[in-house]
């Protein structure tokens, strides 16, 4: 954070005009906007100049095309007198202004995108950069969402997927852990227990699997080094809902059958898992679950 300003520093402060800058402002709008907001009433571009510290030539055109973007405002004639557009009212407009063009400019690459260009795999590192793909997918699904997670970290998202329940997004969640209850976001959405248990029983049941509108998918290791995958190749996604729609039948038929599936196979399908499972994920079943 930038700290408050001595009232009589002349010097303009480095953080908000590197920032300034980052949004697209040059060195010398930068400058002169700050230096307008600290004036007490409306300035010519002469005073300007001296005070930032800005040729007067630059001066101009930094206010023209301070004047262009809503920054500053000229308030008088003969001569000309400015003053700076109030901060959060003109950085808000920005931000809606930017949005809207990132958009728009994101449709038109899109359409000119060539066919195919989905078949790619991308992939991503870093917690931060991870969940919030995560969250990005989820607000920007349009028709439903279908889920596969531990509950600690499904919790991570609850704001996000409790924005698309209000929306009536469509949902289908299969989550490690006791409580479906608590991830169950509003009426259109249906959260089962993993396997009518939610046991974690190996490493894959740390993953956070996530596909939006049978179109796009992630797949997420969120222990140790955080990394994941981003597609839309529809192959991929089908295979990611695949995985989550088995999960929900095995659900529903754990809840009816699950005395018989223990007896047949024994606890957690221990005899099913252990015929396949690696020596590693034998380790893993064994000490989640202290069956042998």
């Amino acid at each position: 954070m930038v700290g408050k300003l001595a009232a009589g520093d002349n010097a303009e402060p480095d953080e908000i005009v590197a920032a300034l800058k980052r949004l697209g402002f040059t060195e010398y709008e930068s400058r002169i906007y700050i230096r307008l907001i600290r004036q007490a009433g409306p300035t010519t571009a002469y005073e300007i100049s001296k005070r930032a510290g800005v040729p007067r030539p630059n001066t101009y055109n930094a206010l023209e095309s301070l004047a262009r973007r809503g920054a500053v405002l000229p308030v008088s004639e003969s001569p000309v007198r400015y003053v700076a557009a109030e901060p959060k009212e003109f950085l808000q407009r920005l931000a809606r202004q930017t949005s809207t063009l990132c958009e728009d400019v994101g449709d038109w690459l899109t359409e000119l995108s060539p066919e195919g260009g989905d078949a790619y795999v991308w992939t991503m590192s870093g917690e931060t950069a991870v969940h919030d793909k995560i969250d990005a997918l989820i607000a920007g699904a349009r028709e439903n969402l279908m889920i596969k997670a531990p509950d600690d970290i499904l919790r991570r998202h609850k704001t996000t997927l409790s924005e698309a329940g209000a929306r009536g997004l469509e949902m289908l969640i299969i989550v490690f852990g006791p409580d479906a209850d608590e991830f169950t976001f509003g009426p259109a959405c249906r959260t089962f227990i993993h396997e009518g248990n939610g046991v974690r029983m190996g490493s894959t049941d740390n993953l956070f699997t996530i596909a939006a509108d049978h179109r796009e998918m992630v797949t997420a290791r969120l222990a140790g080094d955080v990394i994941a995958v981003h597609t839309r190749n529809g192959p991929i996604v089908n295979m990611a809902e695949s995985l989550i729609r088995h999960d929900y039948y095995m659900a529903e038929i754990f809840a009816k059958f699950g005395a018989q599936i223990a007896e047949a196979f024994g606890p957690h399908l221990r005899d099913l898992r252990l015929a396949c499972f690696t020596e590693e994920q034998v380790a893993s079943f064994k000490a989640k679950t202290g069956l042998g």
